[in-house]
């Protein structure tokens, strides 16, 4: 990713969390929240494939 590229892609999650976050948290906290949320985002990519497998064992009872 080119630097031009990654100040655009910067700016548009900057714009949509004053957008979004505007009167929740207070600026200088946003950028707490957007680190959550991409670790959270990208943890739900990386175990998207095992998903169903984790729900469904968690579903079932578990035989010790």
């Amino acid at each position: 990713m080119d630097f031009a590229v990654h100040n655009k892609l910067a700016s548009l999650i900057w714009s949509v969390a004053d957008d979004c976050l505007r009167d929740v948290y207070v600026r200088g906290k946003y950028c707490d929240v957007i680190l959550l949320m991409a670790v959270l985002h990208r943890l739900d990519t990386l175990l998207e494939a095992s998903k169903e497998k984790v729900i469904h064992n968690k579903l079932s009872p578990a035989i010790l």
